[in-house]
């Protein structure tokens, strides 16, 4: 199902993006007491009096302007109106009518849409001298509603009539698969998304931070529903600034703990920078699935073993990243653009994956009959059983006689070896050992019967995320009492 939309349009500067925080109840869209901060299409499902809906924040429309980021501007407004099911004109009461006023309120009158004029910055809502906002009847669209989007004063009575203006749906909307895109500024991450979506749904320029609020994009692909959030480009902490580009740097991290899978775009004409593992670093560690797009790459210089050689310089930065899918691609001529399409389902395919326990049991036993585990203060470490708890990411519970004797190194060869045998290719994985109990268990174990813990709910689970590499010499003894679970029989 199609939920409507509800597009906010107006002149820069009336309150549009402080409207649209009010109406999600928290601070989604950039809010700054100047004109041009507002500069994508910014989309976010709301629901009010039961009716769900997709609110769209606009930037601020300027007629006759020679400046390109206000025909860039432009153009993504008049997108907005042409898709949106409901218009709402914002208009500043304090300002009073203002030309640029009449010549959006021009557009929405060809398009011959529900609209809905709202006048904002009454802060005098229901005294008797609060009658400023008739004068917008001059706009020819319908009654004017006062409403103070600051103080939410009258949100609730426009939020009301918006909603009688929304087309009658059926049915529900189906789950959506989330692909954060990140990276460092001006690597082409807007180009990116408007390639595989083949129009110009973001603003592109060669400015670099031209992106600063996470915008949500969907697509459909082999009839799935997939929703990109092109995200405004990180960079060092130091070199942040306060304000636009600070807010931006936390809605970036806030998208990537929203979506299932991140892409980080890298531009190849350039060694992979600190600042790009460290972005890798922060998806993986926060349980996304990953991948890397090397981006710009019909402008490398090509020779024998190119790709392979960047691959490489790539894989050997971090060890995780041996796991992690690289792609090349252009923007410019589309180059392996959608392969990307088929390694995003592929990987969140691998987040979800989950291995039955008998599964996970024999390849445990399996490892740690091929390599011992080492031995704590003289006693030896002992396996009893493992099994998988959740998904997204992959998380296993290993229940042995003394976590603390697990070593570091020791706990990436089991990684490794699961790895080898089930990939989890693109998503990380998750181990967790958790220590028997002795004095209750105790006597059963010494008449020879290995003790299967409960499965634990996997809301109970505490995750851990550790990276992967083969680690140093073992030593060990497999406890020899292990016996299938049920589900081997």
């Amino acid at each position: 199902m199609k939920l409507p939309v509800v597009a906010v349009v107006g002149r820069p500067n009336v309150g549009k993006s402080t409207f649209f925080n009010r109406v999600l109840g928290e601070r989604i869209a950039i809010v700054e007491d100047r004109p041009g901060v507002t500069r994508d299409r910014n989309f976010a499902r709301t629901e009010w009096n039961g009716r769900e809906f997709y609110l769209v924040d606009t930037g601020g429309l300027v007629e006759n302007s020679d400046e390109p980021m206000d025909r860039l501007i432009r153009d993504q407004v008049l997108t907005a109106i042409a898709e949106a099911d409901v218009l709402v004109l914002m208009v500043d009461g304090k300002a009073g009518p203002h030309p640029l006023d009449y010549a959006v309120a021009k557009h929405l009158r060809k398009v011959a849409k529900p609209s809905v004029v709202l006048v904002n910055k009454v802060d005098n809502l229901g005294h008797p001298s609060a009658t400023g906002h008739h004068d917008f009847w001059d706009l020819g669209i319908g009654e004017p509603y006062p409403v103070s989007s600051l103080s939410g004063k009258g949100s609730g009575d426009v939020l009301d009539i918006i909603v009688e203006h929304l087309p009658d749906v059926e049915g529900e909307e189906e789950e959506a698969l989330r692909v954060a895109v990140i990276g460092r500024p001006n690597v082409g991450k807007s180009s990116f998304v408007n390639r595989l979506l083949g129009e110009q749904r973001l603003v592109v320029s060669d400015v670099a931070g031209t992106t600063r609020d996470a915008i949500d994009t969907p697509m459909r692909y082999q009839g799935r529903k997939l929703v990109f959030v092109d995200t405004a480009g990180l960079r060092r902490q130091s070199k942040i600034d306060h304000g636009v580009e600070f807010y931006s740097s936390l809605r970036t991290e806030r998208a990537i703990e929203r979506s299932d899978v991140c892409l980080l775009l890298l531009d190849a004409t350039e060694p992979i920078a600190v600042q790009d593992l460290k972005i890798a670093e922060k998806a993986w560690e926060t349980g996304k699935g990953l991948i890397i797009v090397c981006n710009k790459w019909d402008l490398v210089e090509k020779e024998t073993m190119t790709a392979p050689r960047y691959e490489k310089e790539i894989r050997d930065r971090a060890t995780y990243l041996q796991w992690v899918p690289i792609v090349f691609t252009s923007t410019l001529t589309g180059q392996r653009v959608h392969r990307t399409l088929e390694l995003i389902v592929e990987v969140q395919e691998q987040r979800k994956r989950r291995v039955p326990t008998h599964k996970v049991n024999e390849t445990l036993r399996a490892l740690v009959m091929r390599t011992k585990p080492p031995a704590h203060h003289g006693h030896p470490v002992k396996f009893l059983y493992g099994t998988q708890v959740s998904t997204e990411p992959p998380t296993m519970i290993l229940w042995v006689n003394n976590p603390e004797g697990v070593t570091t190194s020791y706990e990436r060869y089991l990684q490794n070896g699961f790895r080898a045998e089930w990939s989890f290719t693109g998503s990380p994985l998750v181990l967790r050992f958790r220590r028997r109990d002795d004095e209750r268990d105790g006597p059963r174990r010494r008449q020879g019967v290995a003790h299967a813990p409960e499965e634990p709910d996997e809301d109970g689970v505490e995750v851990q995320y550790v990276r992967e590499d083969f680690g140093d010499d073992f030593e060990g003894e497999f406890d020899e009492d292990y016996e299938d679970d049920e589900e081997n029989g």
